[in-house]
Formats: C-alpha cells, sequence, structure tokens
C-alpha cells in the first residue's frame, strides 16, 4: 500500500518488545517507519475489533481533574509522541466510543486524527481512504441519561454523525434535545444501564463498523471489560506523579465496575515501544477472563 508519508514526531518510537501475532491489514511502509513495528488489525470476527488508548500516570491516575487540566495531555506531560500515536490510533477507526463526561471535559475537542496531530493530517487522511473508511469516525456517546452537551460545538457544529447511546429513561430526554447540524441518531439499549453488546452489534450492522476505538472515560473502559467487549488495550505510561486525595479525587483507568478476585479481566503485552521517558503498551486481551 503506498499513500502519502507521514512526517511524524521529531523522533521515531524505539521497539522494544513485539510479539504480535496478527495476520490482518498491516500499516504502510512510512507509518511503520515511525511507529517502530508493525500493527495488523486482526481478522473480522463476530463483533468489530474494539481496542482501547489512554494515558496513565506513574501512580495509576488517567486525569488531574482540575478545571483546565482535565484532559490526558496533562498526564502524558503533552508529549509529542502520544499525540502522533493518538491520531494513528483515530485514522484506522470506523467508530470512536466515548462516555457523555467526555464531552462535558472537552467541548471544543474535535475526534479526527487531523485535530490531534494537524502536521500529518493528509497522511492519516490517505491512510483513512487506502483502508476504505469513512473521511471521519463516527462518533459514539454512552449516556445513561441521554443528556449530551449539544452547545459542544466541535461536535454538533460540524457534519458529523454521531450516535447517542443511553437507556429508557434517557432516550426521551435525548430527543427532546435541540436539533443540531450533525445527524445524530438516538438508540435505546437498556433500562439501568447501556448494553454494549447490543451496540457493537448495532454499529456492525447498521453503521458498517468494523473498528471501534476507545477513548474514555473510565467508566465507559470499564463497561467494555465487564461485558468481555474489549480486544486491545493501548496505554501510555507516563512518568508523570498525579496523587490522590479524598477532598480531589483523581479517576483511575477503571471506573464504576469491581471484578471478584476469583474472575477478572487478564490482558498479556503484545508490544512495547519508548519514547522518551514514556512507554506505550499494547496489551491484548482473552475473554472469558482468566481465574486466580
Amino acid at each position: 500500500m503506498t499513500i502519502e508519508g507521514p512526517r511524524g514526531p521529531d523522533s521515531g518510537f524505539v521497539c522494544l518488545v513485539d510479539e504480535s501475532a496478527d495476520e490482518g491489514l498491516g500499516l504502510p511502509d512510512g507509518f511503520r517507519l515511525i511507529y517502530g513495528s508493525d500493527w495488523r488489525l486482526p481478522r473480522p470476527g463476530a463483533r468489530p475489533y474494539v481496542y482501547s488508548n489512554f494515558v496513565l500516570s506513574r501512580d495509576g491516575r488517567v486525569s488531574f481533574n482540575e478545571p483546565g487540566h482535565m484532559s490526558g495531555a496533562n498526564v502524558s506531560g503533552f508529549s509529542v509522541h502520544d499525540r502522533w500515536l493518538m491520531a494513528l490510533l483515530r485514522a484506522r477507526a470506523d467508530a470512536i466510543l466515548m462516555g457523555d463526561n467526555t464531552l462535558r471535559i472537552e467541548p471544543d475537542h474535535v475526534w479526527t486524527a487531523e485535530y490531534i496531530f494537524p502536521d500529518d493530517a493528509g497522511a492519516f487522511a490517505a491512510l483513512r481512504r487506502a483502508e476504505r473508511r469513512t473521511p471521519a469516525p463516527l462518533q459514539v456517546f454512552l449516556s445513561l441519561e441521554g443528556d449530551v452537551d449539544v452547545s459542544a460545538s466541535a461536535i454538533f457544529s460540524r457534519d458529523d454523525h454521531v450516535v447517542l447511546a443511553t437507556t429508557t429513561r434517557g432516550a426521551a430526554r435525548a430527543r427532546a434535545l435541540p436539533t443540531t447540524r450533525a445527524r445524530m441518531d438516538v438508540v435505546e439499549l437498556g433500562g439501568e444501564s447501556v448494553d454494549v453488546r447490543a451496540l457493537l452489534d448495532l454499529l456492525r450492522d447498521s453503521y458498517d463498523v468494523a473498528t471501534v476505538l476507545c477513548e474514555g472515560g473510565p467508566r465507559a473502559y470499564g463497561s467494555l471489560l465487564a461485558a468481555g467487549c474489549l480486544d486491545d488495550e493501548f496505554l501510555t505510561l507516563s512518568p508523570v506523579v498525579v496523587g490522590s486525595a479524598p477532598d480531589v479525587p483523581r479517576p483511575g483507568l477503571v471506573e464504576g465496575v469491581t471484578f471478584p478476585a476469583t474472575s477478572h479481566p487478564w490482558s498479556r503485552p503484545v508490544t512495547v515501544h519508548r519514547a522518551g521517558d514514556l512507554l506505550f503498551l499494547r496489551s491484548r486481551y482473552a475473554f472469558p477472563s482468566r481465574p486466580a
């Protein structure tokens, strides 16, 4: 596959471990050179390939949870390598899945590759075309109450396609929201919580989605783990220490669910890359979860 070559960060990633064995679609040469190894997508299965992307502090937190410092960029130390990898992950996603709180935290954010790494906008767009994806990923939000902020101009003032997956009570509220420029489909997928397995089936059958990237937050991530629907986890391990206290709680990677000591999610490392003081880990989950 020959497409426009990316510029990438000033230096490439160093691959320390590569035990991947997937045989699906790989990266074009220019992307593989920067990343330091290939990333082959698994062959299509019964549901879309689901992968996540988070940055984790040295002490296991994903956010400072302070006004003006809510995003993962603060935890990564504004790493250019983290931004480039985030853009690559977005570029291969047919849909990006988030909780509604992620939209509240970053109302001006645009969940596309070119937004997070504009220097390679052309290369990422060419990658999407080469892999026969839509120009922008489908935006998918999980919301129990259906109270998404439609004033978030970065999403709802654009020609985006948004799916709001919500509950019975949330659907009534969501359908009463003001009309936006973006097309928003409200789908009711549960009484008290959103059935993420049903959501993935819907995305596959009704929206032709084969790859789903989860970008947050910790509760959305936890719901995927609890449903056994997460394949790969991309995790940026940052040297930044965040801390937490009762009066200033800082969320961890997974919130809203707990797993018993006798049966819990289990993953194995697939690749490890390094750039500066950060490590970039990709792990593969296998379900059912491994018992202790």
